[in-house]
């Protein structure tokens, strides 16, 4: 919805070029991290793992932003680097105990009622605590910030139901929870905790599955008729670049 053809060019065409912002780093740093970890790695060789996985991230696919000096853009790094070490410290100093059945889970699903498959990756596949029989979903999130609308949040909560129908698919087991882990990247100056805790209980999505289920076949309604896909030059993030494209006619409609 914020530019048609970059939506175009990233997930019809496949081309990934546009660069990521050192935040985006960060989160998959920490990913990385969590993935070894909750695979057995021991927590000082997953935070380095993850290091060393942002170490080798060429300078091209960072948005440095206004850093443009070769001074600039190696502080910037060091920076993003640190921001890595800090979250990924404190959310292993004390890291959630769950029964692991899945690490970095990634599905398809065939939905009744849907005209396309669901598709998700799961962070974390883990016997629910709450119910016998049954499994929950965990979702790490590294951010600058906790999350408002914490539970309720709407991107959450369609995340959550995309994770349900695939991990429900894939180990034909009840799924009852979906819960959020946000590890704040910078220090609390209060000494307040690193970690916040949402949880999704898909007991009580009743009207949310609805909502799911009519938005993604509104939206396959949309996305499948004869259109053509525009540039938005006043998006923040790839305005530029999705007009160069325009310009260029890189991207065949």
């Amino acid at each position: 919805m914020r530019n048609q053809l970059t939506w175009y060019k990233r997930y019809v065409e496949k081309v990934h070029d546009t660069p990521s912002s050192p935040a985006a780093f960060i989160g998959r740093g920490g990913h990385l991290a969590l993935e070894h970890f909750y695979n057995g790695v021991h927590k000082e060789e997953a935070i380095r793992l993850g290091l060393e996985y942002m170490k080798n991230v060429a300078d091209f696919e960072i948005n440095f932003g206004t850093a443009k000096t070769k001074k600039a853009k190696k502080q910037k790094r060091i920076n993003m680097e640190k921001a890595y070490k800090h979250a990924v410290s404190y959310y292993l100093a004390k890291p959630p105990r769950h029964s692991v059945l899945g690490v970095e889970t990634s599905a398809v699903a065939e939905v009744d009622g849907l005209a396309l498959p669901i598709k998700a990756i799961s962070d974390l596949v883990v016997h629910s605590k709450v119910e016998r029989g049954a499994l929950d979903i965990v979702d790490h999130k590294f951010v600058a910030s906790f999350s408002k609308h914490g539970s309720q949040k709407t991107l959450f909560i369609i995340q959550a139901i995309f994770n349900y129908y695939t991990v429900k698919d894939m180990y034909n087991m009840p799924v009852r929870r979906f819960i959020i882990q946000e590890c704040k990247r910078s220090k609390n100056t209060d000494g307040s905790s690193q970690m916040r805790r949402y949880v999704i209980d898909f007991n009580d999505c009743k009207e949310e599955f609805e909502l799911f289920n009519r938005l993604i076949n509104d939206a396959t309604e949309e996305i499948t008729r004869k259109r053509l896909y525009l540039p938005n030059p006043s998006d923040m993030f790839e305005g530029e670049n999705s007009f160069d494209i325009y310009r260029l006619g890189l991207v065949e409609k």
